[in-house]
């Protein structure tokens, strides 16, 4: 499965998904490292089967196994923090904040690919998981890393689309 399947099994009512995961798969404002992994992270946040083989498939050509690995590194610390920088966010009694977090994160420090890739990927896992304080870390560290406000921009979108697909094919799947 690819790209390709994953539109032509959209239903007729998202045009307008198929048409931005087209241009998305088209857009030269990443790194192709870049673009190709922050398809794969929000495939993978997505818990999807469907779409994770899809776009597994897609991106194959264009990582490096190093590049898949580093990939799966910020899906799997994110899937952690996103959830535990989400309940800070959300908890009303403010002692939890002046808690250390007591969860490894070294793969942060040391991914093992280019520091500003790994964050950005990162960011697009900590869009479709909702998590305020993660989206507004990777962010100033992308910044200080000088990717564009476009390029940021691009991942979310990127995460966005493919949460989508992931929506309306399992929603189709569940109504057939």
């Amino acid at each position: 499965m690819s790209i390709e399947t994953l539109k032509n099994n959209l239903p007729d009512y998202a045009k307008d998904i198929k048409l931005n995961l087209s241009s998305l798969a088209n857009d030269d404002s990443l790194s192709e490292q870049q673009k190709w992994g922050s398809f794969l992270a929000s495939a993978l946040a997505t818990g999807s089967p469907i779409i994770i083989r899809a776009i597994e498939e897609e991106v194959s050509p264009h990582l490096s196994d190093e590049a898949i690995k580093g990939v799966k590194a910020a899906h799997a610390i994110m899937a952690m923090n996103n959830v535990y920088y989400r309940f800070l966010g959300l908890v009303e009694n403010n002692v939890y904040q002046s808690m250390p977090a007591g969860l490894r994160m070294n793969i942060i420090a040391n991914p093992g690919v280019e520091k500003a890739d790994f964050e950005l990927w990162s960011l697009a896992v900590s869009a479709i998981n909702a998590c305020k304080a993660c989206i507004n870390a990777h962010e100033a560290e992308l910044l200080k890393h000088d990717i564009t406000t476009k390029q940021i921009q691009t991942a979310v979108r990127i995460a966005s689309v493919i949460q989508a697909v992931a929506s309306i094919l399992e929603s189709e799947e569940a109504l057939s």
